[in-house]
């Protein structure tokens, strides 16, 4: 048996300074998001990259990729939205085994008027305590860490359909 590759001092540093941050800041937000229209953090970003799009439509494995999810849990959250009638899903015209996920004028409507409030949460949580170096460095950190977890992820190449 090898010997594990311990952290240093600098790594753990590192590790615990980003695992705070991967549990503080979605909890923080989906906190903040829960107040203003009980939704998650991740709801609100699978109606963010659809307010995107220009037709407000993308398939729904697109929209996985884009969101970092399964399709089983976006599935479950489509649904949620569906009921507030924030989305609507339906059959492709092109291949009716793709499900397309389309933002209704509703949904459009919510994220307009959550944007604002969240993007300044966000500023506020994140932004107002970096300079423009650290801004570049965690995207270029964020990059390489995911990249080495996902190859294929949606912030380097474009996932076609």
């Amino acid at each position: 048996m090898t010997e594990p590759r311990w952290l240093t001092p600098d790594e753990r540093e590192a590790w615990l300074a980003l695992w705070a941050v991967m549990l503080k800041l979605p909890a923080t937000l989906d906190s903040e998001l829960y107040k203003q229209a009980k939704l998650s953090i991740f709801d609100y970003n699978v109606l963010a990259m659809l307010s995107e799009q220009d037709d407000r439509t993308m398939t729904m494995s697109r929209l996985a990729g884009m969101t970092n999810a399964s399709l089983s849990r976006l599935s479950h959250v489509a649904k949620k939205l569906e009921a507030r009638g924030w989305l609507t899903r339906s059959q492709s015209p092109l291949d009716a085994r793709v499900t397309m996920a389309t933002l209704t004028p509703d949904g459009v409507r919510s994220v307009q008027a959550l944007a604002p409030e969240h993007v300044e949460s966000v500023r506020r949580l994140m932004f107002d305590q970096l300079d423009e170096a650290d801004i570049a460095d965690l995207t270029r950190v964020g990059q390489k860490i995911i990249r080495g977890l996902d190859e294929d992820h949606w912030i380097f190449h474009d996932q076609g359909d």
